[in-house]
């Protein structure tokens, strides 16, 4: 458990417990007829568990009379206590089979509901965070949600029911001496164990952390096992390793012999109880007031209370840690998303599918400018590239354009709508990606292709292929559009993967089209072959060209030359090669680079 978490569980934690469990109520709204059911079946599970003792009471009482309603009675007894047994143990299965049901529900809609969220926070979260740490926390804290209901209902309000019937019977028939023995001892065991398992934990953390530590630092080594040889320091990494392990011994020690006192101390707790009720029931039996019925009674009562206290420490510490882990859902939950829908957000209308940047500024940090007063305009059916060298502010114009952050200065404009000013969903509809790294997601070719557009006919799918050169590749597959991509699949070089994004991308229709460096990673013939591709696709579109190279946007409209976030220069390629500048500059060095390749390639 990280260390973060182990924060969680200080006293300042205990308000948001609280508060989370609150938070909790709503997702057992949906099934609060089954829920009180359960607590039903819980109920009547208890009222057959304490009856069982009242019967063997009565069943004692009875053989130690002498005349003849012997033979009689206990048979009737002895039906009930075996009644008694099979109808606790069949509520207590009805209380499990009614409630599974508003237990993994609450869990589902947790999940759901984070899965939403998750897809509603900004990019910049998504940046700033580890996927994996989000899915570790998802799963976490939609799994504790699930402890703390199973904990509440199978193991604190059946000990709560339990200990109030226990506690009615004892104060109605007995010396009030026998229901403050009993919950005495109950609350000095329960007090006891806390305490002894809030002084554990912090050895257990303590361990679970060295042990971490220990084995990172072991893996370090072996994978830089060339560099430890290199240097001879196989002794100075055993020395690291040791001293960790050496502390994580005595930790684990210190867990044990805890442990070893926790268990001991329970049991000194129940012997003593136990010793005190047998003596006052004993001296009650001698005394006549009591039967030895009576004296069962007691001492079944209290046995059987201790039963489920037996692993209070246990349900203790995991209700802590589930609530730690709940914590983080909530606290993801509380996140806001940056960029929200306006209350009177109105859908993006297109007429003609021009974009305009209007004196855009803009900056990730306060302190970190990326872009300075770009001002351009890309007319309906235009082509305009924008290149410059890497950090020039290139890609982020991708992201303001899909707003996938706001400007800090001036406007985004789609026919003279401001992209705030619409829904996200209209305006994301609106235009399409070719993206530097294509991720595809892991399942069939087709699915990859259809999620473009997931209601297109498999006519229209097979065309979108075809127009970015695909399809006799997909259709010479054995699986054809069912072959699997990805970690389980066909591996796809980097020309397969781009000219699925470019199908993709055909196959939403947008009216603008967005080419991210989509070229960047592909050898010069492919490279040729796509960008063939991409000339015909941007034919009838509304286009923006991020690039790096710049012999993939020599027919552009206009081209814009960045430079550390500014506009520095403009103008087609042939204009732009006269100005002699950044742009000229770029080719000259390109064109020999690109002299060098072929030479060496050839």
């Amino acid at each position: 458990m990280s260390h973060h978490s182990f924060e969680q569980m200080k006293p300042h934690a205990d308000r948001r417990d609280w508060k989370n469990l609150r938070n909790m109520l709503p997702y057992l709204w949906d099934y609060r007829g089954r829920a009180l059911i359960a607590v039903g079946c819980l109920v009547l599970a208890k009222v057959a568990n304490v009856g069982i003792p009242l019967v063997l009471k009565e069943i004692v009482d009875r053989m130690d009379k002498s005349d003849n309603t012997l033979l009689v009675l206990p048979v009737f007894l002895l039906v009930a206590y075996g009644a008694l047994k099979i109808g606790s143990s069949l509520f207590n299965e009805l209380r499990d089979i009614v409630f599974a049901r508003v237990r993994y529900h609450a869990m589902r809609s947790l999940s759901t509901q984070v899965m939403t969220h998750l897809h509603n926070l900004s990019l910049r979260f998504h940046l700033e965070r580890k996927t994996g740490a989000i899915s570790r926390d998802l799963e976490r804290g939609t799994r504790s949600v699930s402890s703390i209901l199973n904990y509440m209902v199978f193991s604190i309000m059946p000990m709560v029911v339990e200990f109030s019937l226990v506690a009615v019977i004892l104060f109605t028939q007995y010396d009030i001496v026998f229901t403050l023995v009993t919950f005495g001892t109950v609350a000095i065991y329960v007090v006891f164990t806390f305490a002894v398992t809030e002084w554990r934990m912090d050895y257990r953390l303590q361990m679970n952390s060295l042990e971490s530590e220990s084995n990172g630092r072991a893996l370090d080594s072996l994978i830089n096992y060339e560099t430890v040889k290199y240097f001879g320091n196989e002794q100075l990494e055993l020395r690291r390793f040791d001293s960790t392990l050496e502390e994580w011994e005595g930790k684990a020690v210190m867990s044990q012999t805890s442990m070893s006192l926790l268990n001991f101390g329970q049991g000194a707790i129940i012997g003593l109880g136990v010793m005190v009720i047998m003596l006052f029931a004993a001296n009650g039996v001698v005394k006549g007031s009591m039967t030895i019925g009576d004296l069962v009674l007691v001492n079944a009562f209290l046995l059987q209370l201790f039963i489920p206290l037996n692993f209070l420490g246990i349900v203790y510490r995991q209700i802590k840690y589930s609530l730690a882990d709940m914590d983080l859902i909530f606290k993801l939950l509380e996140q806001k998303p940056e960029i929200r829908d306006k209350a009177n957000a109105g859908h993006l209308t297109l007429t003609k599918g021009e974009v305009r940047f209007e004196h855009v500024g803009f900056a990730y940090q306060s302190d970190r400018e990326i872009l300075y007063d770009v001002d351009f305009t890309i007319g309906a059916g235009e082509k305009v590239a924008v290149v410059g060298h890497s950090g020039a502010g290139k890609s982020t114009l991708s992201r303001l354009l899909f707003r996938f952050y706001d400007v800090t200065a001036g406007a985004v404009l789609i026919d003279g709508q401001d992209v705030r000013n619409v829904t996200q969903e209209s305006l994301r509809e609106a235009i399409g990606i070719v993206p530097q790294d294509t991720v595809l997601f892991n399942d069939s070719i087709y699915y990859n292709l259809a999620y473009g557009r997931p209601d297109a006919s498999m006519e229209e799918i097979k065309q979108a292929a075809a127009m970015a050169h695909i399809r006799e590749f997909i259709e010479s597959l054995p699986q054809s559009y069912e072959t699997l991509v990805g970690e389980r699949g066909l591996k796809l070089s980097g020309g397969e993967k781009q000219r699925i994004a470019i199908a993709r991308a055909i196959l939403k229709r947008p009216r603008i089209l967005v080419f991210d460096e989509a070229t960047s990673s592909l050898d010069s013939k492919t490279e040729q072959a796509i960008q063939e591709t991409l000339r015909q696709v941007a034919r009838d579109h509304t286009t923006l060209v991020i690039a790096h190279r710049l012999s993939t946007v020599v027919d552009a409209d206009r081209i814009l030359v960045m430079d550390q976030g500014r506009i520095v220069e403009r103008g087609n390629h042939r204009e732009l090669m006269q100005q002699l500048g950044i742009y000229h500059n770029m080719w000259q060095l390109q064109q020999e680079e690109r002299e060098k390749m072929l030479e060496s390639e050839a």
